[in-house]
């Protein structure tokens, strides 16, 4: 038992420190940030640069844990270099530090492989623990910067799928539409008044970003074509 708490305590001290490189144009931030995490125990900066092409001449040769990496640079911009980064070396974990909210360069972070996002204004103790937090192969985003990119991920969503945002009767609505029907007809295969069926095609127009009912059609003809399954025949215009 003695041997296995000797071994035990023996690979606590053998433990690798997690390897930092540091990339910011602000060598006051950049010496704030080393310092902050060479106090830990656990992590030590291995490298640091001021600019993009600085950083990616360095950081193949240092092959660090986890670079943190300022989103704004003099020569270009730190989604750049996480892109670059992970494209050679998918082991490096990145993580974005910015003094920006920008919803855009956090989308194009995560989408560039960044494994986590925060804001400068984090507080010291949360900057170090994203950094062991992406350096064990975890996530990690500021909560502002997630619901932002939640944001970010719902609008795309939205804007690839735009039946999305549409309800379940507005979706019937605008398939009845492809087949051709008025809105009386609309109503009657609906059990709706005609007025009622007038305000979703309303609603949906709206939704869709279309003023005419010819529009409508051809998207509902589009997107439904296939998959009629009451054998109307789903080709059929609106005035037919």
């Amino acid at each position: 038992m003695t041997n296995s708490v000797n071994d035990s305590a023996s690979g606590d001290e053998a433990r690798v420190p997690i390897a930092v490189f540091l990339l910011d144009d602000h060598e006051v931030v950049r010496r704030g940030v080393r310092d902050l995490l060479e106090a830990e125990p656990d992590i030590e900066v291995v490298g640091e640069a001021g600019t993009a092409s600085s950083a990616l001449a360095r950081i193949p040769a240092l092959r660090p844990d986890v670079a943190v990496l300022d989103v704004r640079l003099p020569d270009g911009d730190g989604v750049s270099v996480c892109r670059e980064i992970r494209s050679r070396m998918p082991g490096v974990a990145c993580l974005m530090l910015t003094s920006f909210g920008d919803d855009e360069a956090l989308f194009d972070a995560i989408m560039a492989g960044a494994a986590g996002y925060v804001l400068k204004q984090i507080r010291g103790t949360d900057l170090v623990g994203a950094v062991r937090t992406v350096a064990s192969g975890q996530s990690m985003l500021d909560p502002r910067a997630a619901s932002q990119l939640m944001a970010r991920l719902r609008d795309q969503s939205a804007r690839q799928d735009p039946l999305a945002g549409l309800s379940a009767q507005e979706r019937k609505i605008l398939e009845l539409i492809g087949e051709g029907l008025t809105n009386r007809q609309i109503g009657e295969r609906m059990f709706l008044a005609e007025k009622t069926v007038k305000n979703y095609v309303s609603a949906l127009f709206a939704k869709l970003g279309m003023e005419r009912r010819t529009q409508a059609a051809a998207y509902a003809v589009r997107v439904f074509g296939d998959h009629h399954e009451d054998g109307t025949e789903p080709h059929h215009g609106p005035g037919e």
